[in-house]
């Protein structure tokens, strides 16, 4: 794929990386990548992976922008409040990458809609705030063989993880599902949203940067992904860990339970 004289200066620090270069760059540009919520996650999330050059780019999200939004949502701004997340955001993308084709998905994801639409995408990237998306997405996932990219918010925390369940280890064991991990969603109302508990706004930034960390690494295809670990980050001591979990013959997805 060639690049023009613009896109290899905009692009100059990838292209002498020698882990990306032009062929990672290029797959970059093709590759075609769902961000599930333009919000807290979504919005550093989105920015970064146009920024690299991510050729498309599709979002789905249901929301509009509020006042209280912009405390972490940094992908919008105060003239956007009103406005669909999904339009300020194609037109933030705009701003910052015009080589970058936005596709906008106005809808709520869940079980009867999330399989036709990631079917489409190469990557999936989930930065919703509630467990029936999570679990529609990462199950959808799963069924159309897309690898996922995963995670969430409490007040000073974060976690986040790489889903493969449709591909298999060295070993010939499979990967862990989203379901080896969390098996059920917690009961409702048994874990505050945002809106009651709060959440640091700058954490949102931290993990959202590290979600599009995880999906360049997937499309250009460097170092080791968070597949069978999950990285925990906790802003009041600022350490970060990593907790190793593996496939649970049981799950119901491609365990014993199916």
């Amino acid at each position: 794929m060639a690049f023009s004289s613009d896109e290899v200066e905009r692009y100059a620090r990838h292209l002498v990386l020698r882990e990306v270069g032009g062929p990672g760059q290029a797959r970059l540009q093709a590759a075609r990548v769902l961000v599930i919520g333009a919000g807290g996650l979504g919005a550093p999330l989105i920015q970064y992976l146009a920024a690299a050059g991510i050729g498309t780019i599709g979002i789905a999200d249901d929301d509009t922008v509020s006042l209280s939004n912009l405390q972490r949502q940094v992908i919008h701004g105060t003239p956007d409040i009103g406005r669909t997340k999904i339009d300020s955001a194609t037109d933030a993308v705009a701003r910052l990458n015009p080589y970058v084709r936005i596709e906008p998905h106005h809808m709520r994801i869940d079980r009867d809609n999330a399989v036709d639409l990631i079917r489409k995408y190469d990557v999936v990237a989930d930065g919703s705030d509630n467990f029936a998306t999570r679990y529609a997405v990462s199950d959808a996932c799963f069924h159309a063989r897309r690898p996922l990219v995963t995670a969430a918010l409490g007040q000073f925390d974060g976690t986040l993880t790489t889903i493969r369940a449709h591909e298999t280890r060295s070993d010939g064991r499979p990967n862990p599902t989203y379901r080896c991990l969390f098996p059920n969603p917690p009961p409702p109302g048994s874990v505050p949203a945002c809106a009651e508990a709060g959440v640091l706004g700058a954490l949102a930034g931290v993990m959202g940067s590290l979600m599009a960390m995880e999906v360049i690494r997937a499309v250009a295809d460097f170092g080791e992904p968070l597949v069978g670990r999950l990285l925990m980050v906790d802003a009041r001591s600022m350490r970060f860990e990593t907790l190793g979990y593996g496939w649970d013959e049981g799950n119901p997805l491609s365990g014993s339970a199916t």
